[in-house]
């Protein structure tokens, strides 16, 4: 920290074309590592080790492919096509195909969580996973995919007839094979996932029923039960939607207690979802920064940097380990939050968590980013083998070039090289 009390911030770090180009560099070697070595002959993607090899299988019919995984990839392969990477217009047309023909259940509707080459393995219906299948129906359709419509209409109709809960405004979690009920789980994450992917939707569509029910889950999710946390985010609720303080769930997916990375990542959702809805809904700003600044102030650790995975609802951290995901969400808040707000806190956080990420995530040896560091800040794989994904990270190159007023496949439809280099302040 010695570096931020005695130099002199300067100018912006975004109104920097030199930071801007290191940026678009980080989303090109980002890309470079993932693609194509990820995409698997048998179809979908393979999950990738340190060095960035495909992941042995240790399934007898093929490796296994979740749907997150499956989709996440689609979009960020529509990202790598919009800034101009050959070869990722053939990870799209791979992904969709395999999403369509290996994870759609052709017989019961939606989409199968895990599958390998013969077909489903764990056929559960996700509402995590259908979350982020209309995020890649959605970037499709802003690249004009001849498959997005079907993919859009499908997905759609999922979400509306299956998982969406009209009285409370907001999905609901999971179902078996056939959509009979295996728990009354509900969940802030796959909401506030299903929130982005209702954006995207809404921007390639201009369907103002995606908005409105982005808008419908940000209101119960934040404004009402964030607020009475102290802007802290609960995660998991009974059927009623009243906060499950006890619950504890899948050490990734559904952990116990508070993740500072699900505030930094609505802060940064709830910028767009204000500035989608023509800032009508002032407290959502309000509501972004405080998430924000809450986040950093309970979740960072001040001694050797980076965010604590999970804390309880002291405050005090339960599982200390630092994943990646979170200093992206973390960078990408502080960038939209500082073009929409004067307050200098922003900035200086952008550059600290970008120096963290820098200096112990980004892999300068073999590329990628490490998953996950312990408590020494060396690279470990307790709950997550290899290199995951690059969404994540991905988006966290990129979402600070562009406007706040939408979400990145939408605005790298328009934008070109020099816009995304260039001096902007």
């Amino acid at each position: 920290m010695c570096s931020e009390r005695h130099l002199n911030q300067g100018s912006n770090f975004l109104a920097r074309p030199l930071h801007r180009l290191w940026l678009v560099n980080r989303a090109h070697d980002l890309l470079s590592f993932f693609l194509p070595a990820s995409i698997n002959s048998a179809g979908g993607f393979y999950a990738l080790d340190q060095k960035g090899a495909p992941i042995a299988a240790q399934e007898i019919f093929g490796e296994l492919r979740s749907l997150h995984a499956t989709t996440r990839m689609v979009h960020c392969a529509v990202i790598g096509h919009q800034l101009g990477l050959p070869g990722a217009d053939y990870a799209i047309d791979h992904g969709l195909d395999f999403l369509w023909s290996n994870h759609r259940d052709a017989h019961a509707g939606g989409y199968f969580w895990k599958v390998n080459d013969l077909g489903a393995v764990d056929g559960a219906k996700m509402a995590y996973g259908h979350a982020f299948v209309l995020l890649a129906a959605a970037s499709a359709k802003v690249v004009g995919h001849p498959d997005a419509d079907r993919l859009l209409t499908d997905i759609s109709q999922i979400l509306q007839d299956r998982f969406w809960d009209a009285k409370n405004g907001a999905a609901t979690e999971e179902y078996n094979q056939d959509w009979s009920v295996f728990s009354n789980y509900r969940g802030q994450n796959s909401n506030m996932h299903l929130t982005e992917s209702l954006m995207a939707a809404y921007e390639a569509t201009g369907d103002a029923t995606y908005l409105t029910k982005a808008t419908s889950i940000a209101e119960l999710i934040i404004n009402r039960h964030a607020r009475s946390q102290g802007w802290r985010v609960a995660e998991h609720f009974d059927p009623q939607w009243n906060i499950d303080r006890d619950y504890k769930g899948d050490p990734m997916f559904r952990p116990y207690g508070l993740t500072p990375g699900h505030a930094l990542e609505w802060a940064r959702l709830l910028v767009q979802l204000w500035e989608l809805g023509h800032r009508t809904h002032d407290w959502m700003l309000t509501a972004a920064k405080s998430l924000f600044i809450i986040a950093c102030e309970t979740g960072w650790d001040v001694v050797r940097g980076g965010f604590f995975y999970t804390l309880d609802w002291n405050n005090q951290p339960v599982f200390s380990d630092r994943f990646w995901w979170p200093c992206c969400e973390g960078i990408a808040a502080a960038a939209v939050l500082q073009k929409v707000s004067a307050d200098p806190i922003f900035e200086t956080w952008y550059r600290r968590i970008w120096s963290f990420a820098s200096r112990h995530l980004i892999d300068p040896a073999t590329g990628g980013w490490f998953a996950e560091l312990d408590d020494n800040l060396t690279p470990v794989e307790k709950v997550f083998q290899g290199k995951p994904d690059i969404y994540h990270a991905l988006q966290a190159c990129l979402i600070p070039l562009l406007p706040t007023d939408g979400s990145l496949t939408k605005h790298l439809a328009n934008t070109d090289y020099n816009d995304l280099v260039g001096a902007h302040p």
